[in-house]
């Protein structure tokens, strides 16, 4: 697997499962929370198994900011895509223009102007 591309389909991946960890249960709200808390347990351990080998064979070729980054990006996409889809909740202008300024301030970690 290349290790330029490897990093960010196990970090696509593991956000997809994280965000159903963390967020998932709110579906489920008359669900006592111990339930959810073990639900989501089990959820984020699935993840674990695609975050670290994402993290370790993306460390060949990218920094560890750089790594930190590209997740906190796909976890924006990934979340957008299931808060509405999911959760059937509708993102409004002022998400778009947020989750946009919180990108182009990441593409400085890649690319600095300086």
């Amino acid at each position: 697997m290349n290790p330029h591309v490897a990093p960010i389909t196990l970090l696509i991946a593991s956000n997809v499962f994280m965000t159903f960890a963390w967020y998932g249960h709110l579906k489920f709200k008359t669900s006592p929370l111990w339930i959810a808390v073990l639900a989501s347990w089990g959820i984020a351990f699935v993840e674990y198994w695609f975050a670290v080998p994402a993290n370790r064979i993306g460390s060949a070729v990218y920094s560890a900011a750089e790594l930190k980054t590209m997740q906190e990006v796909i976890t924006l996409v990934v979340f957008a895509g299931f808060s509405v889809l999911y959760l059937k909740e509708p993102l409004g202008l002022n998400h778009l223009v947020g989750f946009a300024l919180i990108a182009a301030g990441a593409a400085f970690i890649f690319k600095s102007p300086w």
